[in-house]
């Protein structure tokens, strides 16, 4: 029998009710408490928790929370701009912690939440779904078991759908989201460490706000998030990697596509439908060899979110490293690391010109926070 952890989820909008889903479906898991300032926002997690949300306590407010909710792990699902102030109160908590993405909308406020993770005596990690993607995650464990050789090039394209609808439309502003190459992008900023394994050396993004949001106005503001871009990244260990992002191409059949070229093969990834595309070198003219194999996703987790399973399976891993049988697989450091390639692509874009990653390592390890004044 596992061990039972008790959960808090500290935002139930989109995210948060996500959460609550998946959770749920996590062997010895129980949500007991529930916060959020938005009335409708609890009444979304009351709607998903059905009959279990009699017996969940729910909070108007995160100090409220801190002070009164007894549990052991909490999921900070607030908007990106209210990271550091939800996250002040719960590291005086006795309990885990998931912040999601992006870990905060600058850079000194994610330094902030790192030296306070590390001194924080239960687990922190950085709510970075797209690692646990079934198919994203058997894509990555073929590149590091050497499957297209000496790896040299990395492909990310998400061509999806324009930006939701959120609670007092705050992810229409770059001021509380971080921008899109932040809070839309740290996911594949992360991937691409991950896969690379090596940090960025410098940053070139070409990106805009053309086609979304132009006729939209909100107390006289307009919108200021780009909606497609390219970005280059150099890695210190000579690998190039390239991000492909349109926000406006729903009629895409695959919404992300990865592809890792190596000295040796090529491998892709369709998400969805879950596809790997081996294809090894065979020389010019020579006949083609490619392999496919399909990945398979538990339907009942594929259900329970909007990330291909993948929610569910980030709360498999942070259930274990809770109990203390697994370790933190996605760190705040990690978060810091992929605001910060996600910071230099909204600097690169809006300033159009390429930026050394040392600019922002400055910021990063705080000896120049005057830098932050660039910031969109």
């Amino acid at each position: 029998m596992v061990a039972a952890i008790r959960y808090g989820i500290v935002g139930t909008g989109m995210m948060g009710v996500e959460h609550l889903r998946n959770i749920a479906l996590v062997p010895g898991a129980q949500i007991v408490a529930i916060a959020d300032p938005v009335p409708q926002s609890l009444d979304w997690a009351r709607d998903a928790l059905g009959s279990a949300a009699a017996n969940v306590t729910a909070y108007d407010s995160v100090e409220a929370f801190a002070r009164d909710a007894r549990v052991d792990a909490v999921v900070v699902a607030s908007p990106n701009h209210t990271h550091r102030t939800v996250l002040e109160p719960l590291f005086d908590m006795d309990a885990a912690i998931l912040c999601e993405k992006p870990l905060a909308t600058t850079l000194a406020d994610a330094r902030w939440i790192v030296e306070r993770a590390a001194g924080h005596a239960r687990p922190f990690w950085t709510g970075m779904e797209y690692r646990f993607m079934p198919p994203a995650a058997a894509f990555i464990d073929a590149i590091h078991g050497g499957r297209v050789g000496r790896l040299q090039m990395l492909s990310i394209r998400e061509h999806r759908f324009p930006f939701l609808p959120k609670v007092g439309d705050w992810n229409r502003f770059a001021a509380n989201t971080g921008g899109t190459m932040v809070e839309k992008c740290c996911h594949f900023f992360d991937l691409m460490r991950l896969i690379v394994r090596a940090e960025p050396v410098r940053v070139y993004c070409s990106g805009a706000m053309d086609v979304n949001h132009l006729d939209e106005r909100y107390d006289g503001r307009t919108p200021d998030i780009i909606d497609n871009s390219f970005t280059t990244i150099d890695f210190a260990n000579g690998v190039r990697a390239m991000l492909d992002l349109s926000m406006f191409a729903d009629g895409a059949e695959h919404q992300e596509e990865m592809s890792a070229t190596g000295d040796t093969a090529r491998l892709d990834v369709l998400i969805p439908p879950g596809e790997l595309v081996y294809s090894p070198r065979v020389g010019f003219g020579g006949d083609k060899r490619v392999e496919r194999t399909r990945i398979a996703i538990d339907p009942t987790a594929h259900a329970a979110g909007s990330h291909e399973g993948a929610t569910y399976y980030q709360h498999l891993a942070f259930a274990d490293a809770v109990r203390g049988e697994g370790p933190v697989q996605v760190s705040a450091e990690d978060g810091l690391r992929a605001v910060a390639m996600g910071v230099a692509a909204e600097i690169s874009a809006r300033e159009h010109r390429v930026v050394e990653m040392r600019e922002v390592e400055e910021i990063v390890q705080c000896r120049d926070l005057g830098l932050l004044g660039r910031l969109p």
